[in-house]
C-alpha cells in the first residue's frame, strides 16, 4: 500500500486518535474555541470538525504541491547560487527524473486525502440529527478537500486533459477509503478528473455559503474549484457557468491605489493574510517550492517583469529589487509562503477567458477592464478594448500570468496551452548550457517518487 503517504499518521491523529492542534495567531477569532491536545478516538461530529480544521499540519498550510512551480518558467536561479541548490531542487530546475525522498508532493498532497476518508467513513455512523449544521459541513468540507487535493494531484502526475485520450492516459490514484490494504491502481485521466468535478459537486449540498474562515471550504469555494477545474480542462464553457456563480456571489477585489488589505511599500511582504479576495486559503509545501528560493536564490524571468508597465501597480507590490533584478514578493500568505487558494482575482481571470472562447468580447473585456481598474494607477489606467478575439485572447492570457504570478497555476498552464497549440517553450540558462522544454513533453507528469512505484507497482511516468 501506500505506506509512504501515511508515515506522518501513523504516529499521529489517524490511527490512534487526534491531536487538536490549531494555533495560528492571524485567525485568533476563530480559535477562540479551546480544545486539549489531548489523544482522543473521534467518536462525534464535532470530533471530525476539528480533524478538518487542522489547518497547519494537514488540511491548509502544509500544502499544495511545489515541483510544478519550481519546474515552471516564471523565475530563474541566479549563477553564482545554483550550485548551492540540493539535487533535488536541481533536477526539478532542469527537468530531470529524481528520486523524490519523502517528505514530497505525493505525500504530503495524500494525507488531507486520508482525512477527508476517515471523516466521510466515521459520518456514516453518526445520525445527522445530532448535529445537523456540523454533520453538513464536515460530509461537504470532507468532499471539497479530497476534489482539491486530487485536482492538485492530477496537475503534477498526470498529462494535460485531452478529450480524445483521457480514458487511456493514466491519471492518479484514487484513494476513496482510509482502508491501508486496498491495492492502489492509476485511474485514468478522466476518471480522475471526474472523481475531482464529482466530490466538489457534492460538497454544494452540504457547505453554507460562506465559510466561517477562509481555512474552511464553502459553496463559494466549490464555484471557485470547479471553474478552476474546467478552465484546467479546457472545458470553457463550464468554466464559464461556475466562475459566474462565484461572481455573482463574491466581486470585491483588492485596489492598489489604496486599500485597508495593503501593507506599506517598505514592507517585504505587501498584501495582509486572508484579504477581502481570499475564499479558500491553501499554501504551497516547502518540500522543493520556489518560496525556499526567492529572494537568495533566484529572481523573476526579466522578459516577464517587463510588461508590467510604469503605472501598473503590481509592479510595485508583487516585487521587491534585489541588486538590481526583481524578487517576487507579492503572496496573499502575508509572509513568505506562496498563497495557492482560491481568490476573487482569478475567478474574473477565469469568467473573462471563457467568454473571450464563447465569442463575448464585450463581457469578457468588462471583466477584465474591471480587474485591471483595481492593479492601474487610477489617473492613467485606460480600459482595453479591441474587437479582435485572437488579441483579446493574448492580452486575457498575459494578464493572467501577471496577475496569478506564483500561485501554482503556471504549470498547468503551460500544459493546457500547448495542448492547444500555443507552443510555448521553456528554457533555462544552467553553467553557460541552454536547455529547453519541448510543448507537450512527457515531463509534464512529473515523475511518482520512485518508493510508491516499489510499494504498489503502479505505472512510473
Amino acid at each position: 500500500m501506500l505506506k509512504n503517504i501515511f508515515k506522518p499518521i501513523n504516529n499521529w491523529i489517524f490511527v490512534t486518535g487526534i491531536i487538536i492542534l490549531f494555533s495560528v495567531s492571524s485567525c485568533q477569532k476563530f480559535l477562540d474555541k479551546k480544545y486539549s491536545n489531548r489523544i482522543t478516538t473521534p467518536q462525534t461530529v464535532k470530533d471530525l470538525q476539528a480533524l478538518l480544521d487542522d489547518a497547519a499540519q494537514v488540511m491548509n498550510q502544509k500544502g499544495t504541491p511545489s515541483l510544478g512551480e519550481t519546474a515552471a518558467d516564471d523565475y530563474y536561479i541566479l549563477p553564482d547560487r545554483y550550485g548551492s541548490m540540493n539535487e533535488m531542487l536541481q533536477a526539478a530546475y532542469q527537468w530531470k527524473s529524481y528520486d523524490y525522498l519523502y517528505p514530497n508532493d505525493w505525500s504530503i498532497c495524500y494525507a488531507p486525502v486520508y482525512n477527508a476518508n476517515y471523516c466521510l467513513e466515521i459520518l456514516d455512523n453518526i445520525a445527522q440529527s445530532e448535529d445537523p449544521a456540523t454533520w453538513n459541513n464536515v460530509k461537504g468540507s470532507a468532499h471539497f478537500f479530497r476534489g482539491y487535493y486530487f485536482l492538485m494531484l492530477s496537475w503534477v502526475y498526470a498529462k494535460a486533459f485531452d478529450e480524445a485520450t483521457a480514458d487511456a492516459a493514466p491519471g492518479i490514484v484514487l484513494r476513496l477509503s482510509s482502508d491501508f490494504n486496498i491495492p492502489s491502481e492509476r485511474a485514468t485521466i478522466r476518471q480522475s478528473y471526474n472523481q475531482v468535478i464529482d466530490d466538489v459537486k457534492t460538497s454544494l449540498a452540504y457547505l453554507p455559503e460562506r465559510a466561517l474562515h477562509p481555512f474552511r471550504p464553502s459553496r463559494l469555494a466549490a464555484f471557485g474549484l470547479l471553474a478552476r477545474t474546467y478552465l484546467s480542462m479546457s472545458m470553457y464553457d463550464s468554466a464559464l457557468v461556475y466562475a459566474d456563480q462565484y461572481l455573482k456571489l463574491k466581486s470585491e477585489l483588492i485596489d492598489l491605489n489604496g486599500d485597508e488589505d495593503l501593507g506599506p511599500l517598505s514592507a517585504t511582504y505587501k498584501f495582509r493574510q486572508f484579504n477581502k479576495e481570499t475564499t479558500f486559503y491553501t499554501e504551497m509545501n516547502a518540500t522543493a517550492t520556489i518560496s525556499l528560493l526567492l529572494t537568495s536564490r533566484s529572481r523573476v524571468d526579466t522578459m516577464l517583469f517587463a510588461t508590467y508597465e510604469d503605472n501598473d501597480l503590481r509592479k510595485l507590490y508583487y516585487f521587491r529589487m534585489m541588486s538590481g533584478y526583481p524578487a517576487y514578493a507579492g503572496s496573499y500568505a502575508g509572509g513568505s509562503r506562496q498563497f495557492t487558494g482560491i481568490a476573487t482575482d482569478e475567478i474574473y481571470l477565469i469568467r473573462s477567458e471563457a467568454n473571450c472562447r464563447a465569442g463575448n468580447l464585450e463581457l469578457a473585456l468588462t471583466d477584465l477592464n474591471e480587474l485591471l481598474s483595481h492593479r492601474y494607477k487610477t489617473e492613467s489606467f485606460e480600459l482595453f478594448s479591441s474587437t479582435n478575439e485572437a488579441e483579446v485572447l493574448d492580452k486575457i492570457l498575459l494578464e493572467r500570468r501577471k496577475e496569478l504570478l506564483m500561485r501554482g497555476l503556471r504549470w498547468i498552464d503551460l500544459k493546457r496551452l500547448n495542448k492547444e497549440g500555443r507552443n510555448i517553450t521553456p528554457k533555462r540558462s544552467i553553467e553557460g548550457t541552454i536547455i529547453t522544454l519541448a510543448p507537450n513533453s512527457s515531463y509534464y507528469a512529473l515523475p511518482i517518487p520512485y518508493d510508491i512505484i516499489q510499494l504498489t507497482g503502479i505505472e512510473q511516468n
